[in-house]
């Protein structure tokens, strides 16, 4: 099984490093995505299409979690940065080579999904199963 409330937690938690990180990265961001100020649209359906997303990646990466029997606060660290490292960091980099995307937007978009990863590891692993 998984505990269900670290899932919650992490996944509220990654909402907030979101915020953070693109408040922080907001216009190195839309020069890279090639956006001005006026050309972005904050709807709520957004917000909850990410949150639905960051809960299934805490759920996911509590079964993986679980399954390698790694429920510390280092186990939840390694097993997040491989996950990141080995199936966020290249799907990313393809799409956005396809997509023309210059290397600054997979710097700012790798570092986030770097932040998430490693603090959903550090909330499952440390709250466990």
């Amino acid at each position: 099984g998984v505990n269900y409330i670290a899932i919650l937690i992490a996944g509220v938690a990654s909402m907030a490093v979101g915020a953070g990180w693109y408040g922080a990265f907001a216009k190195p961001w839309m020069n890279a995505v090639g956006l001005k100020q006026e050309d972005i649209v904050q709807e709520p359906k957004l917000y909850i299409i990410a949150a639905i997303c960051q809960f299934i990646i805490a759920f996911f990466l509590a079964g993986v979690i679980g399954h390698l029997g790694s429920y510390t606060l280092v186990g939840g660290l390694i097993t997040a940065f491989f996950c990141w490292l080995g199936f966020v960091v290249p799907t990313m980099t393809v799409n956005h080579r396809f997509h023309g995307a210059g290397w600054s937007l997979t710097t700012i978009d790798a570092g986030h999904w770097l932040c998430v990863f490693l603090l959903q590891g550090l909330i499952i692993g440390w709250m466990g199963a």
